[in-house]
């Protein structure tokens, strides 16, 4: 099995798996996580990797926020029980629950050197998600998907089928290199979410500046690769064993010591932030 980077700057990665709390009711709780976490990173802490999950929420992308219904479709969505944000990484909307697995992994920028090329980071994170399916035999396979909710030329796919996006988000001294993946459940009744937000957030909008989004062209895991019981417990596991097989020899006990987990208060600080940030684009 290939390994396609150097682990930053020779340090191991620490895993912080959230999978099992479903408590909290603001998904902006876990980007505001990521990004204190990113910061923490870029500061000499340890590069990390977080898993985690959300109840049920839609997420928009900047470009979402700005059609010309969008907050006649953040009302609707918020009308059908979802928690509703936008997010500061690229893509466009997805929603959440607790069948999909949203994965971080949050690496330092090489201090001597430049910024690593975006492509890279993407290809870490596809190399990770490839490995952790490894044992499955499935195909995965890295292109845009026809119809896809927030398509991407990172789009990951099985059969023709997208069960996964990436996003990123950088800041000065680390990046956030994010997946959300579709481990269980219906990928169709996901995409007919996303379809009917649109059909009212984009009314009039100009073509191009929405994605077109269909039913047929989004799956789980579940659905995709025959005998996927429990796919969400069985990706998360098998993400956490390549992790630990890429860093195998490495002493975590200083990564561990140069770790902290950030507070409720300051998480809950960074969301209003994130909140307030693009707040005027939903009222």
């Amino acid at each position: 099995m290939n390994i396609p980077f150097r682990l930053p700057e020779h340090q191991p990665i620490l895993i912080l798996d959230r999978t099992a709390d479903l408590s909290s009711m603001d998904v902006l709780h876990h980007f505001a996580m990521d990004e204190l976490l990113c910061s923490q990173t870029g500061n000499g802490g340890p590069a990390i990797c977080h898993l985690w999950r959300h109840p049920r929420a839609f997420v928009m992308g900047v470009r979402d926020s700005r059609l010309p219904h969008a907050p006649e479709g953040d009302a609707w969505l918020r009308s059908q029980g979802y928690n509703t944000a936008v997010r500061h990484s690229g893509g466009a909307a997805v929603p959440l629950d607790a069948g999909v697995v949203n994965l971080s992994l949050i690496l330092p920028f090489d201090s001597t050197g430049k910024a690593p090329d975006f492509h890279d980071d993407f290809e870490v994170m596809v190399q990770l998600i490839r490995d952790a399916l490894h044992s499955t035999g499935a195909q995965v396979d890295t292109g845009e998907i026809a119809g896809a909710f927030c398509p991407g030329t990172y789009d990951l796919s099985i059969g023709g089928l997208k069960f996964c996006g990436i996003a990123q988000r950088r800041q000065r001294h680390a990046n956030i290199i994010q997946a959300f993946i579709i481990a269980s459940g219906s990928g169709s009744e996901r995409a007919r979410l996303v379809r009917s937000f649109y059909d009212i957030a984009a009314s009039g909008a100009a073509p191009g500046s929405y994605p077109l989004v269909e039913e047929s062209s989004t799956a789980s895991l579940e659905e995709l690769i025959p005998g996927q019981d429990d796919a969400v417990n069985s990706f998360t596991h098998a993400v956490k064993d390549v992790v630990r097989r890429w860093q195998s020899g490495y002493d975590l006990t200083q990564a561990a010591a140069r770790f902290k987990l950030p507070s409720a208060d300051d998480v809950r600080e960074m969301a209003d932030k994130l909140r307030q940030r693009y707040a005027d684009k939903l009222s």
